[in-house]
């Protein structure tokens, strides 16, 4: 039987999930160069090629993908294992995406500090959803068209995925509310979604549109704070800079969500009474949100 090296199977893992060296390398702490050499020395060790290199990033192969799923559910084996050796309820993982961690999560780690004082909080952030099943301790809050099917996981619905455009209260624009066909005119900030080009091929549009594009919603929504041009998010986050009145809404999406929100947490371990607190105080925020919406 061949022998495994684990920091090897770890930096497979972070590379499957992000899908590109460098931003693997980033999470790890590594060179782009070292993350690349314990790919291709486990790929020896395995006698498979995992990953196809391509210009923009990386992709698993057939193999890749079989060695993914098989090292995310025994690493996830590890961090259950490790978790039961302490005491429970110190410390919980939760995963999430970058713009969700950054303007839903971290406006409320105060509030989250005062009501579990004793318990730390690890955030993992993901440019995906995360395909291994969870471990004792963690809770996932994801986007999707339905509950997660996995049958290890308890799965909580959170809110629908509505899509509103905002700018800063000091941008120059007409008044509110404006039709799709005004806000096109305007200069659009989007994220890695293409929102705004789906708008405007929708609405037959062929002139050359002022596009500027980030990589996440955080950064598009920051950049319209600065009053750069329009962005279209979710409302979930959004909602804390429209209520500090950093950003204000010009434009509502009249389509139905097609997606919603959920917090999911692993059934291997029934007793998990602070994931169990804290998954009810995820949803409990996601509410208020919602009341102060219709308010």
């Amino acid at each position: 039987m061949k022998q495994m090296n684990l920091n090897s199977l770890r930096v497979f893992a972070c590379v499957a999930r992000h899908c590109n060296l460098q931003r693997a390398a980033d999470e790890l702490n590594l060179t782009r160069g070292a993350i690349s050499q314990r790919i291709k020395q486990l790929e020896i060790d395995l006698g498979v090629i995992l990953l196809e290199r391509q210009p923009r990033g990386v992709t698993l192969t057939t193999e890749g993908v079989r060695w993914r799923e098989a090292v995310d559910d025994a690493l996830a084996t590890l961090e259950t294992m490790f978790t039961d050796l302490g005491r429970d309820g110190e410390q919980i993982m939760l995963h999430l995406g970058s713009s969700t961690a950054a303007k839903w999560l971290m406006p409320r780690m105060e509030v989250f500090s005062a009501r579990f004082p004793r318990i730390s909080l690890r955030t993992e952030v993901h440019t995906q959803q995360l395909t291994r099943n969870l471990a004792r301790n963690e809770i996932a809050i994801w986007p999707g068209k339905a509950f997660d099917p996995r049958p290890f996981h308890n799965a909580r619905r959170l809110t629908d995925i509505r899509l509103i455009a905002v700018c800063s209260p000091d941008f120059p624009r007409p008044n509110w509310p404006m039709e799709l066909e005004t806000v096109l005119t305007l200069p659009l900030l989007q994220d890695a979604h293409r929102t705004w080009e789906g708008l405007i091929e929708g609405a037959g549009h062929r002139v050359q549109h002022k596009l500027l594009n980030f990589d996440r919603s955080a950064l598009a929504l920051d950049a319209a704070i600065e009053g750069h041009g329009v962005a279209i998010a979710p409302t979930y986050i959004v909602e804390n800079d429209v209520l500090r009145k950093r950003l204000v809404e010009v434009w509502v999406s009249p389509a139905p969500p097609t997606e919603q929100l959920f917090v999911s947490w692993s059934q291997d371990h029934v007793r998990q009474p602070d994931v169990l607190r804290v998954v009810e105080w995820i949803a409990s925020e996601f509410e208020q949100d919602r009341t102060l919406q219709n308010w």
